[in-house]
Order: structure tokens, then C-alpha cells, then sequence
């Protein structure tokens, strides 16, 4: 049971926040995809605002999301919806039956995290999701502090929150007798009502926050990004089957990354087309250049499934000290380009559900000196991938940025000559997770690739 009843009013929102778009998609397409994903849960059923259930709805047909069998109104309270939920699984014997309740607005749940209720099912009646306390909780009353507890006892509570329906129910039904009955969870519910039930802990984790206040949106998307540094790995066979028959244009396709994906993707099947000022005179920052490369492409096969741009100058120097015309050019080729080319390759691309991949730097992150125009030039390149993702998709055009740590290319080396050994990324390995997520269904996310943990010392371009 995924509940989807907020109202959006605590971040100041006319829509409610499982609506809001985070990395591409709605709250609640996340939340509804882990649930189409986890092997052991069978049904979905959404408990949705009631003002909101044809957005729901729409949500569901257009992400083929074959798990959700309903979208019911929600109550006014986590109660009634509760309840509302519990009247929907009336035809479910309750001897056998196990049901997870979920709040739409954590949509970072992790497969684990379900995997350990379902089993933890299988011996207990009732479970709950918390993690570990990292700031000290204090009990105040009137401002004055009135307890301190202790620390290592307290958790802080997630979702989901499992149960046997059986227990679920029994709990819900004493609690209606209550006429003071109010509850924020469910495992309260079977707490106060039914004591006689353990409620087993799971281990939650700090990813699976609930998005409540408008610096939360924030945060989510953020964490979206670091998630998916891991993206799909795919085999040998799975790159044959999905890459073979395929039209790949890649702008940038000479040498460094662009080259190590254009080599990858003809290797496995696709149809390439390689284009670079160096090699075929193609000028990314000329619309006409860029047009004419995509027609040839289409005509040339009849499709375009995939565009990827890696073309890019590096200048190093002082803003005050650099000339207009390199001025001129960073920009038209490290922004204006990957306009260009998402405006001419988006009626190729909606025919095929195809997918446009470009490419920032960590400096997007925090301009630094030297290079001023390069970073902002990158940090307006993943505003234009999450701007478009939200556009697309509607369209079914997927858009995603790839954002290397220094990596050994043609323009670094320009820039920076010769570096230590082992200090830097390979271009193949940046390109094998490129075509990696070109094959997957990501869309409006930044993806990192990294040799070592984020977490490093040390500057990065």
C-alpha cells in the first residue's frame, strides 16, 4: 500500500509534493517503480489525495507500471487512509496474507530494505523500518527541557511498516473503539492496541528519507545523483541484443570518450556515425553543421536511437585576461552546442524513445578560478539535462548527463600535459558507462564516474 494522500501544504505547495519532479519523474513514479522492481511484493495499490487520482492514474498507464492494480482516494487523516487501505484488501484471507505500507514521498527505498520486511514476515507479525539517532533527542515542554533520553535506545522511524493483514486489522479494529484514537504510523496502532504483538526492527538507512520540507526536495535529488553512480551494468550479450540494428550518433566521435563510446556501440551491432571538426568538419556550434550530421544519419538507416555529445574547449586563464573570441567559442561550443543539438535531434528521437547523452565536470559543482567559464558552462549543461528531462517526457525522449572524474583525454592533456600515472579515468571506462546508460530507462540524471569513493581529497576538473 503506497500512500499518497499529502497535500503538499507543509512546503508551501498547491500540488502535492508525491507530484513534484525529481531527477526526470514524479515522486510517486520513483516510489511506484521500486515496487514494480521488487520481486516479492505482487500487488500494488495507491492511496492516492483525492483531488489527485486521475493524475495518479496517468502516471501509472504512461510508466507501463503493471503492478498497480488500484488508485483509491485517501482519508483525511493516516488513519483513515489506513483503514481505507485495509477495506480494499477485504477479499485477501488474512491468514496468509502480508501487507507493507509505504509513504509515496520516500522514493529512495531500497530493494534490501523490502527484502528483510518480507522476510522478517515470515516470523514475525508486525515490523517496522528505523535507523540509529545521530543527534541527541531531547523532551521539552514549554521550551524548558524536561528529559534527555538515551541515545543508544532510539531510533528514528521509516517506512515501509509491515504486517501480517491479520494483525494489521485486529489492531485497526480495537483502535476504532477508542473514541480518543489518533496515530502518525501504523506500528503505533498495533503498539498500543494489540501489545501483545512483538514489532520486530528492520535496519533501515539514511537514503530513504521522506521529502517534508522544501529543502528536502533538494536533498532527494541530489541523492538520486550519487545513487545512480552505480548505474546498470550490462553483459556482453545484453550490449548485442539491445545495441544491434541501432542508429548512435556521437558529435565529438575523433578521440577521448566519444570515440570509446562510438567504438563500443559499433562493436555490439550499432550503426555509427562518427562526427568531429577533424574529422568530417562538423561544427557543433553551428545548427546548420549539426542539422545536416543528424539527416545523414536518418537517411543513411532510417532511425536515430541515440545522440551523444562529448565535443567541449577547455581554456585555462583569468576571465579579465582571456580573449573575446575564446570567450566566444567556449560557450557556443560548451553550451549553445548541446542546445543546438537537443533541438534538432528531439523529432528523431520521440519516434524511436530514444536518448540524448551529454557530459559535464564535477567543477559544475563550485566555479573555480582559471577555468570560470568552463565549469559555469558545465553547471548550465546539467540545468539544460533536468529542464529537458521534464519537458521530454511526456514525449518519451530520455536526456542524461555524465559527469567523469579528471579523466585522460586529447583536451585534458592540452590543458594540464602529462599528469601521475593512475591519477586519472580512463576514457574507456567513462564510455562503457556511458553506453550503459544509454541502455537503461534513466532519464534526468547526472551520473557520476569515479575510480574511488566520492569522498576524496584532492581538486577535480
Amino acid at each position: 500500500m503506497v500512500l499518497a494522500g499529502g497535500s503538499g501544504q507543509r512546503i508551501g505547495l498547491a500540488t502535492p509534493k508525491q507530484l513534484l519532479k525529481i531527477a526526470g519523474k514524479t515522486i510517486l513514479e520513483h516510489t511506484l517503480t521500486v515496487f514494480e522492481r521488487a520481486e516479492r511484493v505482487d500487488e500494488v495499490i495507491v492511496m492516492m489525495n483525492p483531488g489527485f487520482v486521475g493524475d495518479a492514474e496517468a502516471i501509472v498507464r504512461k510508466a507501463g507500471l503493471t503492478k498497480v492494480s488500484r488508485i483509491l482516494p485517501g482519508g483525511t487523516s493516516r488513519n483513515a487512509t489506513t483503514q481505507l487501505a485495509l477495506d480494499a484488501l477485504s477479499h485477501y484471507a488474512v491468514d496468509n496474507t502480508n501487507v507493507l505500507f509505504h509513504d509515496a514521498v520516500r522514493p529512495m527505498l531500497s530493494q534490501r530494505i523490502i527484502d528483510d520486511c518480507v522476510t522478517a514476515l515470515e516470523t514475525h507479525h508486525a515490523v517496522d523500518v528505523a535507523i540509529p539517532s545521530s543527534d541527541t533527542i531531547i523532551e521539552v515542554d514549554d521550551d524548558l527541557i524536561t528529559d534527555v533520553p538515551i541515545r543508544s535506545r532510539l531510533r528514528r522511524g521509516q517506512t515501509p511498516q509491515a504486517f501480517r493483514l491479520s494483525t494489521i486489522r485486529a489492531a485497526y479494529a480495537k483502535a476504532w473503539q477508542d473514541a480518543g484514537f489518533t496515530a502518525t504510523d501504523d506500528c503505533s496502532v498495533v503498539l498500543r492496541y494489540t501489545p501483545q504483538v512483538p514489532i520486530h526492527v528492520v535496519t533501515g538507512e539514511e537514503q530513504n528519507m521522506k521529502v517534508t520540507q522544501p529543502v528536502d526536495i533538494f536533498i532527494a535529488d541530489k541523492l538520486f545523483q550519487l545513487a545512480t553512480s552505480a548505474t546498470p551494468e550490462y553483459s556482453e550479450e545484453d550490449y548485442i541484443r539491445e545495441l544491434s540494428g541501432k542508429t548512435v550518433v556521437v558529435f565529438g566521435g575523433s578521440y577521448g570518450i566519444g570515440a570509446g563510446v562510438a567504438d563500443l556501440a559499433e562493436k555490439h551491432g550499432a550503426r555509427v556515425f562518427r562526427y568531429s571538426r577533424s574529422a568530417t568538419r562538423t561544427n557543433v556550434a553551428n545548427p546548420d553543421d549539426v542539422a545536416g550530421a543528424l539527416e545523414q544519419a536518418h537517411s543513411a538507416t532510417g532511425r536515430i536511437d541515440f545522440v551523444v555529445n562529448t565535443a567541449g574547449v577547455l581554456r585555462i586563464g583569468r576571465l579579465d585576461q582571456t580573449d573575446p573570441e575564446q570567450i566566444e567559442e567556449t560557450l557556443r561550443v560548451n553550451y549553445l552546442a548541446p542546445v543546438n543539438i537537443a533541438r534538432a535531434c528531439f523529432p528523431y528521437l520521440t519516434r524511436t524513445g530514444g536518448q540524448l547523452l551529454l557530459y559535464t565536470s564535477s567543477s559544475y559543482t563550485r566555479g573555480r578560478a582559471e577555468y570560470s567559464l568552463y565549469s559555469s558552462t558545465k553547471a548550465a549543461t546539467v540545468n539544460l539535462t533536468q529542464a529537458l528531462a521534464d519537458e521530454w517526457s511526456e514525449d518519451g525522449v530520455r536526456i542524461n548527463c555524465i559527469n567523469p572524474e579528471r579523466t585522460q583525454t586529447p583536451m585534458r592533456t592540452k590543458a594540464f600535459g602529462q599528469e601521475p600515472a593512475g591519477s586519472l579515468l580512463s576514457s574507456e571506462e567513462v564510455a562503457r558507462t556511458s553506453v550503459d546508460v544509454l541502455l537503461s530507462g534513466l532519464t534526468g540524471h547526472v551520473i557520476d564516474v569515479r575510480r574511488e569513493d566520492p569522498v576524496r581529497n584532492g581538486e577535480q576538473i
